[in-house]
């Protein structure tokens, strides 16, 4: 359960940072800065490498413990997170856009340092990956906001980049051996493991 608890903070923290973005224009560089390099580590040695450490992905660990605490506090939350799980499983099944989706990622230029997962080039590579490879893919996710920012190019890039990330996030989890019924039966046993991990 440990480690499906970490893939769940990663996607929590960018369903986060996506309904943020959405609402507000502004995203927290140093949470996105983890979830760009959330999908550079393609083939990371272990879970907490993914993310760099479970350190930061604590935001979305923190966020995922009030959702199994105190319920369904934000519907538009937990209607986003069921969308990109739902995602994964058109994505998970369809190999040939798994495969074109990493062969996209391998090509986008690696920065030197953590400091450069978040930059603008990173954000328009991924936004570009996301909309010619997974927007195309059923059900669509679809994004609720201000529409002033919704209508925002650098804005919809960001949105985009972290909806490939939450994706990546979902698919870690599911390789994990996650399942919705996790939801169901073992709320008790999840929330007792991020506590662990806080």
């Amino acid at each position: 359960m440990d480690s499906r608890v970490l893939a769940l903070g990663g996607l929590a923290q960018a369903v986060q940072i996506v309904r943020k973005i959405a609402d507000t224009g502004h995203s927290d560089h140093a949470a996105m800065r983890t979830l760009m390099g959330s999908v550079f580590a393609i083939d990371a040695a272990n879970v907490e490498s993914v993310y760099g450490n479970r350190h930061e992905i604590r935001p979305g660990l923190t966020r995922l413990r009030q959702q199994l605490s105190e319920g369904n506090t934000d519907p538009n939350f937990t209607r986003l997170a069921m969308a990109v799980m739902a995602l994964e499983r058109t994505f998970s099944r369809n190999h040939a856009v798994m495969e074109d989706v990493r062969e996209a990622i391998l090509a986008v230029p690696r920065p030197a340092n953590a400091e450069g997962y978040a930059s603008p080039e990173v954000i328009k590579a991924f936004a570009s990956i996301y909309a010619t490879h997974i927007s195309p893919l059923k059900p669509r996710v679809m994004v609720q906001g201000n529409p002033h920012y919704l209508a925002q190019d650098h804005v919809v890039d960001e949105i985009r980049a972290i909806l490939l990330a939450a994706l990546r996030s979902a698919v870690l989890w599911r390789q994990l051996g996650g399942s919705t019924l996790d939801f169901l039966f073992k709320r008790p046993a999840m929330a007792a493991a991020i506590a662990e991990k806080l």
